[in-house]
Order: C-alpha cells, then structure tokens, then sequence
C-alpha cells in the first residue's frame, strides 16, 4: 500500500468529516426522501439522488438537509420520485426526477420557497393546505 502524504491525509480526513455532518441528523429540519426501490434505481434514482446531494452541497445547505433513501413510495409510473418535507411547505412528492430537475429542485423548493408544479405527483388535498 502506497504511502500518504500529510496534504492526503487532511484532504481525507476534511472528506470524511462532510461525508459525516451530511449524515447528521440533529437540528436538521428538512428532508429529501429519494425512493430507490428497484422500480426506482432503474428509472435512475441513483444519478438523482447524487444530484440532490451536489447540489444540496452547493447551495450550502449541508447544514440544514438531510437526504435519505427510501424503498418504492407506490409511484412506479413516475420514478424516479423525490418526497420534500420542509417546516411552513406541503409536503410533496415530485416524479419523474432527472439530474436537471433535481438541481431545480434544491435552488427553487428548498431555497426560494417554490413547487415545481410540472413534476408533483402526490401532495395533500387542497382544502388541507395553509395558505
């Protein structure tokens, strides 16, 4: 096995200490629930739930989220489904999530507020929802 160097070893250890607060659950209060059932990581669940990731990541909210895996969410039609629980928002599931979509995701649901209406597959009735 090769040697490291110290440069190596701190980029390492800076590595693992992100790998660990993204898997943080305390005082996180929004959560991105990515279903990678079968039906799921066919459709492609793993690209998008790297892109969710990376861009969670640079939109600097690693402190904020945390993103989880699931197994099927019953939506096989429209995989690869995404569900966002965010305090003061429905939440939702989005289908039909590519890579793209999902960076839209992060910068328009989580940071300004917004659904993407073209992609909500499953969300409460309306006469439940605060306005």
């Amino acid at each position: 096995m090769a040697k490291m160097s110290l440069e190596q070893l701190r980029k390492l250890r800076e590595e693992k200490k992100q790998d660990l607060t993204r898997r943080e659950v305390e005082g996180k209060e929004i959560q991105i629930i990515v279903g990678m059932g079968t039906c799921g990581i066919a459709a492609g669940a793993k690209e998008t739930f790297d892109a969710v990731v990376k861009a969670v990541e640079e939109k600097g909210l690693g402190e904020q989220v945390i993103i989880r895996q699931t197994g099927c969410m019953g939506l096989c039609y429209v995989e690869p489904t995404v569900e966002v629980v965010k305090p003061g928002m429905p939440t939702v599931i989005y289908g039909k999530m590519t890579k793209d979509v999902a960076k839209d995701l992060v910068a328009k649901h989580l940071v300004e507020g917004k659904l993407l209406d073209d992609h909500i597959f499953d969300r409460p009735a309306a006469d439940i929802m605060k306005k």
